[in-house]
């Protein structure tokens, strides 16, 4: 069991927190893919140990950050892609890149920012990051905007080098903590892959929606309404 501590700082969601994190349990990795976004994923990765990063810093990201971050959407998400079976979707691969770099601006260069960013540091070194903002669209769709008043979880993307080791349990722990602190009850997350899905389910138990055949035949949509208590990491 490893604790590392950290300091958290906030646009609109919060003001500052100190806080430590054990970083243990589950261990994640993240993707999204498109209609507009098939949303996260958190997998377990093969034949990768389960070693601990030590001295694993959680921060709110700056403009120095940005190029790292950007670097972090490209790899992770083409990586994700690929092993889902659908690195030919360079389009969306694309698309979806774009759209994570567009909400990391956003979260840094508009004072009252509704999206809020996280990232995970190891020696200096950008290693993974996760977002909090509104409800996406695909959401709103597939609940028919029960849940638009719902924050979404997201942007969870690790270097492929670091998955495995805790990067993404640290950055959930953290933005979970960020959430209880802001007196936020509730979150939501989705995904449209099955890979995906079958991490998700372990994790955050019953989906609250599921749309069947919404990507296509025998390609559903998963969507999680989670209360921010059950995963706060005492």
């Amino acid at each position: 069991m490893l604790w590392h501590s950290c300091r958290l700082s906030s646009n609109s969601w919060m003001g500052q927190i100190s806080c430590f994190w054990c970083i243990n349990g589950w261990y994640a990795c993240s993707r999204a893919g498109n209609k507009i976004s098939r949303g996260c994923e958190m997998s377990f990765l093969e034949g990768v140990s389960n070693t601990m990063i030590n001295d694993l810093l959680i921060s709110n990201p700056t403009q120095a950050d940005v190029k790292a971050a950007y670097q972090i959407f490209e790899t992770a998400i083409s990586d994700a892609f690929e092993k889902e079976g659908l690195g030919f979707l360079r389009e969306e691969i694309h698309r979806e890149i774009t759209h994570k770099k567009y909400l990391l601006d956003a979260s840094l260069d508009k004072p009252d920012s509704d999206i809020y960013f996280l990232i995970a540091k190891q020696d200096e070194t950008v290693v993974g990051t996760i977002s909090f903002g509104p409800c996406g669209e695909d959401i709103k769709k597939c609940t028919e905007n029960q849940l638009q008043s719902v924050g979404e979880l997201g942007s969870l993307y690790i270097l492929p080098g670091y998955q495995g080791q805790g990067v993404g349990s640290a950055l959930i722990n953290a933005m979970v903590a960020h959430l209880s602190k802001q007196g936020i009850d509730q979150f939501c997350l989705d995904s449209g892959y099955k890979r995906a899905q079958k991490r998700w389910l372990r994790k955050f138990g019953v989906p609250y929606k599921v749309v069947k055949n919404y990507w296509g035949p025998d390609s559903d949509h998963m969507i999680w309404l989670c209360k921010v208590i059950d995963f706060i990491k005492e």
